[in-house]
């Protein structure tokens, strides 16, 4: 068949990574993606990504402030199904191009709006730069850990962007599923803050214990590096129990590499390879794995870094071989991720024929559909190129439904059923996001919960945020028994989600092949962290291990430059450097978050195609593969291709216009990359206009200019003249968002809910809101809340559930 949203047509007013992101995905899945562009083309034709990102879409040049061209935009997004805009609340409606006046003139179009901080609200005025957001969120803070340096570090990964293309995406499928069955479309909104918020798994939860139980538990600073240079003590660089299960090591050639070792018995076979199982034997090291002796911690850190430094990264790999269950990645740079085994294997890359470049190397579709495959090979246009086709393809629309009125309909996704069958983050967070669309989720836990139950010291409590909104069943999916369970489950369902190793699902019979002989018309995604099969599909996937072999990390650090692999650094250079690199993967944002939000995009692609009349089927996506998207910005190789920008070695930014600067009171960041807005910055600040061809002396000269004020105040000047330059809020993000700061209740992005370990705590509000569909803010269940609920749906009596419960298969 033909793309999932063949003969859809999407009108991109966009100018940004997140719209980009948002149509190229949709133009991959079978939509025709008009991009309205300024004078002069849009401003990402100069970044190296270009061709990735406008892959298979068409050019319009069009000057909005020209009213022939303003009516030929106009008549152009009255006509499409679907409309993307990333502009600030209120600039679309100034140019007749917002959703109130092109959906009077055509009741079913989709309108997606993805702003920086939401549309009405204290921040609502400031641009939606990437490092302006995650500025006021406390999270350029939350990466001090980075330099060595004192104060916030700009990181360079899109966790705003990326994340918030993912909710914008979510939003229009959703939409477009439910204009399958009402006729009308309606406006979707979401914020790139709220894009980056929705990768914290738990912090905002151990904020709230070690406040509301003071007596119980005490918080623990962040490891800390900003003070271990050459010549520092030992102490300088801190460690703990979780950073040697997650510890970075560093081999005899030179390379640094991630180990994720958090369940016990991953912990337990780690400890057996290494030899580290005898130091619990010896009365030097005997205890030191307690926080509350840190001297102990930096002795075991330090052996077992000595351990991994005597071998190479190749000889490491036939040690894994010997124990499938202890795996450590290679931390990978640049386009590096492109020819990784896994991607290679399963061809998640694809290349490009381009008239200009040639080929052209560059990630795959973000998800394989075995029905309704992506349909790539169109270059990324010329600028105007398909200009006189665009027009005299403009009519006006014909609707086909009523208006859509103010009343407000039930959920999108409403009586949707999605079956579970996975554990921890990655995956299962996709579905729960799904949740607040409306579909019904019920989860398949192991008799002893999902591992991410337990994961903090205190019951139940470290799962809230993936389970929020689900039913949980906890059946022994191993047994014949339970077999049946799921096999009954699934001949209801709509969805299938998987994310077991490779393996397990054909081990257990869960395969695609075997549910769909369940149910034919079942959507089926499997969705694993590297892949379905050899050569490291059975290998353990962790945030830090994936964002260690996708680039994440070394994107974060400023790459290989910043963090030397030579062979003979010191013990206390590789403690500090492999220190950082952790800190670099997990923070405020990691893998684990950007794959969920890939998984939900994926979802809602099968799910809408199937309401379009696919059959059931087969997909597949992966942490490693989505992270090629995320980090598309580099990832994608050609002759002649330009190098991208990368920040300074102390982190500060990406050249004098666009970084941190210290103040007489705290850090601002600058955004004012665009000559309009250098002009203004300029003209406020007295500036020598010579300065913008010169980087070091404008960035000397605006040190010693910030230095004159503190950051609150540079913040309220600049921003009068629309210059893009805001105070850094100190973290941590969860205090900033959640509870001190209480950001965000006035962002209106968190609410409160209920959880019977708990009481009442505050959880994310939904992360798409519509302007018809209502959506639902769930709970999340105690494990195996549901079970007798369930499997009475499905026939059981109280009398065979009471003996399954005896017989170990349901809990």
């Amino acid at each position: 068949m033909a793309g999932p949203l063949a003969g859809l047509t999407v009108v991109d007013l966009t100018s940004t990574q997140t719209g980009a992101h948002v149509t190229q995905t949709l133009a991959d899945f079978g939509c025709d993606v008009v991009m309205i562009e300024r004078p002069g083309g849009n401003p990402l034709r100069r970044e190296p990504a270009w061709p990735f990102w406008a892959r298979g879409k068409r050019s319009i040049e069009l000057d909005l402030n020209d009213p022939a061209d303003l009516e030929v935009a106009q008549g152009l997004a009255a006509a499409a199904d679907v409309v993307v805009d990333t502009w600030r609340p209120g600039v679309a409606a100034r140019f007749g191009l917002d959703y109130d006046t092109l959906s009077a003139r055509n009741p079913r179009l989709v309108y997606a709006s993805i702003t920086g901080f939401g549309r009405d609200n204290e921040l609502s005025h400031l641009k939606a730069y990437e490092p302006i957001v995650m500025a006021k969120i406390g999270a350029l803070d939350a990466f001090s850990a980075l330099s060595t340096r004192p104060g916030p570090c700009y990181v360079a990964s899109p966790y705003c962007t990326f994340s918030a293309s993912q909710l914008g995406l979510h939003g229009i499928l959703a939409a477009l599923v439910d204009r399958e069955s009402t006729g009308t479309g309606q406006w979707v909104e979401t914020s790139l803050v709220q894009g980056v918020i929705a990768h914290d798994p738990w912090n905002w939860l151990i904020r709230l214990l070690t406040t509301r139980y003071a007596d119980a538990f005490t918080p623990a600073a962040p490891t800390s590096t900003t003070s271990a240079t050459a010549d520092a003590p030992a102490t300088a660089v801190i460690a703990s129990p979780i950073h040697l299960r997650l510890m970075v090591g560093f081999t005899k050639d030179g390379q640094y590499m991630q180990f994720s070792q958090m369940a016990e018995r991953l912990w337990q076979a780690f400890l057996r390879l290494t030899g580290l199982d005898k130091l619990s034997e010896d009365p030097e090291f005997l205890g030191s794995t307690s926080e509350d002796d840190p001297g102990g911690m930096i002795k075991w850190t330090e052996k077992a870094l000595e351990i991994t430094r005597s071998k190479t990264y190749a000889e490491w790999l036939q040690e894994f071989e010997r124990e499938p269950d202890v795996w450590a990645e290679m931390f990978r740079d640049h386009t590096e991720l492109l020819h990784h085994p896994q991607m290679v294997q399963d061809h998640r890359t694809t290349e490009i024929q381009d008239p200009t470049l040639g080929p052209v190397l560059q990630p795959g579709p973000i998800v394989l559909m075995s029905e309704t495959p992506a349909e790539l090979g169109a270059t990324a246009p010329a600028l105007d190129e398909h200009a006189a086709a665009i027009r005299a393809s403009i009519d006006a629309p014909s609707p086909d439904a009523s208006p859509a009125g103010d009343e407000a309909t039930p959920p999108p996704l409403a009586g949707l059923t999605i079956i579970e069958l996975g554990t921890y983050y990655a995956a299962p967070y996709g579905a729960t996001v799904l949740t607040d669309l409306g579909a019904r989720v019920i989860k398949v836990e192991q008799l002893d919960g999902d591992p991410i139950r337990n994961i903090m010291p205190f019951p139940e409590i470290g799962g809230i945020k993936v389970l929020q909104g689900k039913e949980s069943v906890a059946v022994d999916i191993a047994s014949e028994e339970g077999r049946e369970v799921v096999h009954e489950l699934v001949r209801r369902a709509d969805v299938v989600l998987q994310s077991f190793r490779a393996g397990v699902a054909e081990r257990h019979g869960y395969t695609a092949a075997d549910l769909l002989a369940v149910n034919p018309d079942l959507v089926y995604l499997d969705a694993p962290g590297y892949g379905t099969g050899p050569p490291f599909g059975q290998r353990p996937a962790y945030a830090p291990t994936i964002g260690a072999g996708s680039g994440l990390g070394y994107r974060n650090v400023g790459g290989r430059q910043n963090v030397p692999g030579d062979p003979s650094l010191s013990m206390l250079e590789v403690r500090l450097y492999a220190a950082r690199l952790g800190a670099a993967t997990m923070s405020v944002g990691q893998a684990d978050g950007f794959s969920a939000l890939g998984v939900g995009t994926a979802l809602l692609l099968g799910i809408l195609a199937k309401r379009r009349g696919a059959p059931g089927q087969q997909m597949t996506t992966s942490m490693l593969s989505t992270m090629a998207h995320c980090l598309a910005e580099d990832m994608i190789e050609y002759s002649g291709r330009p190098e991208l920008q990368t920040p300074d070695h102390d982190l500060n930014g990406l050249g004098a216009r666009y970084r941190l600067y210290p103040t007489a009171e705290g850090w601002v960041f600058l955004a004012a990359p665009a000559d309009d807005e250098w002009q203004a910055l300029a003209a406020e600040l007295d500036l020598d206009p010579a300065l913008a061809d010169d980087e070091d002396a404008l960035a000397a000269t605006l040190l010693e200019r910030f230095a004159t004020a503190s950051a609150e105040e540079w913040e309220r000047r600049l921003t009068k003249v629309d210059v893009a330059c805001v105070a850094v809020v100190a973290g941590p993000v969860e205090e900033v968002v959640w509870f001190g700061g209480g950001l965000g209740e006035k962002l209106g992005i968190v609410t409160e809910a209920t959880h019977p370990m708990l009481d009442t705590y505050p959880r994310l509000t939904p992360t798409v809101t519509f302007s018809r569909s209502e959506t639902v803010t769930g709970n999340a269940p105690l494990l195996g809340a549901q079970t007798d609920a369930v499997l009475r749906e499905l026939g059981y009596d109280d009398e065979r559930i009471a003996a399954m419960r005896e017989a170990g298969v349901a809990g």
